[in-house]
């Protein structure tokens, strides 16, 4: 028996107003990108806490992608600044507990960005999996 190609779990929080609508323009543009990525909708990339993303590393992500509007066109304003700042402290907190670098990455994709929001996915995705299944990855519980 063949063994099975390791796919990779990635998690994406999108800004409703830019990424979360770049996805939908990909999806009705019929572009191709991989499926390994689950989406939660946000109304701000800013509301993402660092608790959200270790959560979803703890729960067997191999990779998390946050996307949010362009700096300058946030609906909420100041919403990216903060996405930020907290990217700079979870990229730390996680550098530091024996992450490798590029397991947590944040981009600005616009609404009308479809083709982008493709590309990333696939370019995301393609690096996950060449850095393997994350070290946290939980075990199935014996029954």
């Amino acid at each position: 028996m063949a063994e099975k190609e390791y796919e990779a779990k990635i998690i994406g929080f999108f800004c409703n107003w830019c990424t979360y609508a770049g996805a939908d323009l990909a999806g009705v543009s019929r572009l191709q990108y991989p499926a390994n990525i689950r989406v939660i909708r946000v109304m701000c990339s800013g509301t993402v806490s660092p608790h959200h993303v270790l959560r979803a590393f703890q729960k067997g992500a191999d990779g998390v992608l946050i996307g949010g509007c362009h700096i300058g066109d946030c609906h909420y304003l100041k919403g990216n600044y903060m996405t930020i700042k907290r990217m700079t402290f979870l990229q730390d907190l996680l550098k530091f507990t024996g992450f490798e670098d590029g397991r947590l990455h944040l981009e600005w994709i616009s609404a009308a960005e479809g083709p982008k929001f493709a590309q990333v996915i696939r370019e995301f995705t393609e690096k996950i999996k060449k850095m393997g299944p994350s070290r946290l990855k939980i075990a199935p519980k014996a029954a």
